[in-house]
């Protein structure tokens, strides 16, 4: 029997680089993230600033609804196109990169997953276009790791509306956004067991924005704390069952910790380049410093990093591809999306580091391109499950 007929073939649970069309779609992104808003990154950092208009016209080039139907506005495609999309977005500008995955991914993918066709068809379109600016709704003042058990926003049934009370914090584009999928307790009794999920729209009475929260990195991808004072919403906006919401969480986080490693991705393959670059550039003793072995090392170094994250980023969203409605929270993939955006954090954040070591004093000042990145680093080890939460995880599932 030859090599060729025993050879494992391969299939989406084993990923080392791109195929086929995927090469193009990435390219694709990269050409668009780098033309149209890579020159608006200095002004968000510099100022918080939003600039109006740019996710519509993100929708008009298709990069919104990339696993939604045509039917819908999107592009009928995967969830591995949506992270090459992502990937190709952070190189040149992440904090709209950011903004782009909340919308996306937390809010249009998680109501395309999870509400009825009547919820589909008034907001899933809004959304692909990027008329409509989505947010999700779930971490609070006093629960962030423990998003669902410390949980105290509230929502009481009243007739033909839903009634909710309570602050969520940290949510990314909770000052821009139109619709916002949000989870409150309907049964407070029953814990993490009484959780529903809701969809907001901004003008419902009762809602609205606290304060824009100013950030260390990701400047411009606007965050909010968010308050419901007796805000009203339509039963019908109430996403699958009642109390049925942990299943919508738990999915909706595996699939978030899937996307937010092509998130840290781009962004240390755009901390190489640069520092490939400056490198060449710089001299010291009459020579580039790219001659010196100690800078060789830390670019080999970048190098290895940042190729291990793209293996193990493109694993994961090949194992997450066709992951099942409720699927996720549990498992193989529970303890393989930790692991992803576990590594590919804290990786991210060694090839920054080592990134500014080499542009040395121009590194650190806070208008360089280096530094913007730099600073973006933290948050990743801390959102979507901070980097001990994910340890748990992984620990967890390996141990049962």
């Amino acid at each position: 029997m030859s090599l060729a007929e025993t050879a494992p073939r391969r299939n989406d649970g084993l990923r080392f680089d791109l195929q086929g069309d995927e090469r193009e779609i990435l390219d694709g992104a990269d050409l668009f993230a780098r033309k149209e808003l890579y020159p608006l990154a200095s002004r968000m950092d510099a100022e918080e600033w939003w600039p109006d208009g740019i996710f519509e016209k993100i929708g008009q080039a298709g990069y919104f609804g990339v696993t939604a139907s045509p039917e819908e506005g999107g592009a009928g495609a995967d969830l591995m196109t949506s992270g090459l999309v992502l990937q190709g977005f952070a190189r040149w500008n992440h904090a709209l990169a950011l903004s782009w995955v909340a919308h996306e991914n937390l809010c249009l993918n998680n109501i395309l997953r999870n509400a009825n066709e009547a919820q589909r068809r008034k907001y899933i379109p809004g959304l692909c276009s990027g008329r409509s600016i989505g947010a999700l709704g779930l971490t609070e003042p006093g629960a962030g790791s423990d998003a669902l058990g410390s949980m105290r926003t509230t929502a009481r049934r009243d007739g033909d509306h839903y009634v909710l009370n309570g602050t969520k914090i940290y949510i990314t584009n909770g000052p821009v956004a139109d619709v916002l999928l949000v989870y409150a307790k309907t049964a407070p009794e029953l814990g993490a067991k009484g959780i529903s999920a809701f969809i907001v729209e901004k003008d419902f009475p009762g809602f609205k924005v606290a304060q824009k929260l100013v950030k260390m990195g990701f400047r411009g991808s606007q965050t909010a704390e968010l308050v419901f004072e007796d805000c009203r919403v339509p039963a019908e906006n109430l996403v699958g069952r009642e109390n049925g919401g942990v299943a919508i969480v738990m999915s909706g986080l595996d699939l978030e910790r899937a996307m937010i490693a092509p998130l840290c991705l781009g962004i240390a393959e755009r901390a190489l380049e640069l520092s490939i670059e400056y490198a060449k550039t710089r001299e010291q003793f009459g020579r580039p410093i790219a001659e010196f072995q100690m800078i060789q090392a830390k670019i080999a170094d970048m190098y290895v990093w940042v190729e291990t994250m793209r293996t193990f980023t493109y694993r994961c969203l090949a194992a997450v591809n066709d992951l099942e409605v409720g699927g996720g929270g549990r498992g193989t993939v529970h303890a393989l999306t930790a692991a992803s955006v576990m590594y590919a954090a804290e990786t991210m954040a060694r090839v920054l580091s080592e990134a500014v070591q080499i542009h040395g004093g121009s590194g650190y000042i806070w208008e360089a391109e280096i530094n913007r990145l730099y600073r973006s680093s933290k948050l990743l080890e801390i959102g979507a499950g901070t980097t001990e939460v994910r340890k748990i995880i992984i620990a967890g599932e390996l141990l049962k």
